[in-house]
Formats: structure tokens, sequence, C-alpha cells
């Protein structure tokens, strides 16, 4: 699964990990995480990841 990355805080989203404190399930990838979701670090919207390369 693909790994995304915050261009404005670096926080890596693992889908193999998820974000539990906010009810993402390990092993959701980034395309199925709701629109409404926010970086769990700096409070970005998903707009502001990238692909990890």
């Amino acid at each position: 699964m693909k790994r995304y990355v915050c261009t404005v805080c670096g926080y890596l989203y693992d889908p193999e990990k998820g974000d539990p404190d906010n009810r993402i399930k390990p092993g959701t990838a980034f395309e199925d995480i709701p629109p409404n979701w926010t970086c769990p670090v700096c409070g970005v919207g998903k707009e502001a990841f990238k692909l990890d390369e």
C-alpha cells in the first residue's frame, strides 16, 4: 500500500498502521480515508499530502 506524507509538517500516513486516534483502521488506503480527515499533527486537509516516494 502507498504511503503519503504531509507537505506541511512531514507526518507520514502509513496505511498498515492507519490513524487509530482518529478512527482510521489499520489497512485503510489513503484514498479510502474520509475527505474531512485532517493531519493528526498539524491539522491540514488531505489535499496537503503527497505520495511518499
